[in-house]
């Protein structure tokens, strides 16, 4: 009689056990938009029999959710009874997510169950930097065989402060281009620098259009302004070139009328 009793006690315990579940290891994780969230889940089939689970995570508007198995994206899993699957779960913010503590349920659907796990993601910012001129024209015109002085203006539109931004720039081959200050020490959100960049063409460029990309960058965030110069040939070029072409035409006529008649 004592055993009956012990065992009807014990049946109720045995049972809860042995409830299907979703859990999640480390519910609350904390980064930058720059960063999507990354957790380890654990989801449980103790039902009793085979199950489709398809699951779905509820988002705030512009983030995207991303479910993984056995090194596979899914979106739904069949699990025989009994049987336990460790789960990939990556969650990436809107580029324009304010920080702020976000609650994420996530759920494991079968056609009579509900599993459910809610996610917290600490959102601490954002980082984004923007390099363009104050007037946001990015093109000009330079003389071959001159410097020419460009002013950038490298603005933090992010939410988090920016340190150790260096300025590079990409030019055509033979020209160089230098800047003033080289480095931004620290930006903080919402401020802006301006940069003096300068240009340096060699002589005998060809006239047309030059791109040289200008670029700001730091281990956080990178922007890059694309900026079209115009090569001009500049006066004594031109009348060199001038002076070569009368040349050359009056040798011509010389010729003409010293070997013309023979």
């Amino acid at each position: 009689m004592l055993a009956l009793l012990l065992f009807a006690i014990a049946t109720p315990s045995f049972a809860q056990k042995g409830k299907s579940a979703l859990t999640v290891r480390l519910i609350n994780l904390e980064s930058t938009t720059k960063e999507p969230f990354r957790y380890n889940a654990t989801l449980n089939n103790a039902s009793g029999q085979t199950k489709i689970y398809e699951l779905h995570a509820q988002l705030p508007e512009g983030w995207n959710a991303l479910f993984r198995a056995e090194g596979s994206q899914v979106a739904g899993i069949r699990m025989d009874s009994g049987r336990t699957m460790d789960l990939s779960i990556e969650i990436s913010t809107g580029p324009q997510t304010k920080p702020g503590k976000y609650t994420i349920p996530v759920t494991a659907v079968s056609y009579n169950d509900t599993l459910r796990a809610d996610l917290q993601a600490v959102v601490k910012g954002s980082y984004a930097l923007e390099l363009t001129t104050p007037s946001g024209r990015l093109s000009d015109d330079v003389t071959e065989g001159r410097k020419k002085q460009i002013t950038l203006t490298v603005r933090n539109t992010g939410t988090l402060p920016l340190n150790g931004i260096e300025l590079q720039t990409q030019a055509p081959v033979g020209w160089s281009g230098t800047f003033e200050p080289s480095r931004i020490e620290r930006l903080d959100a919402g401020q802006s620098q301006d940069i003096t960049a300068t240009l340096s063409v060699p002589d005998k460029t060809v006239a047309g259009d030059y791109v040289t990309n200008f670029t700001a960058r730091n281990n956080d965030a990178t922007s890059t302004a694309t900026f079209r110069m115009t090569v001009k040939t500049s006066l004594l070029s031109g009348w060199i070139g001038i002076l070569v072409i009368l040349l050359s035409l009056g040798i011509i006529y010389y010729l003409i009328r010293k070997y013309g008649r023979r």
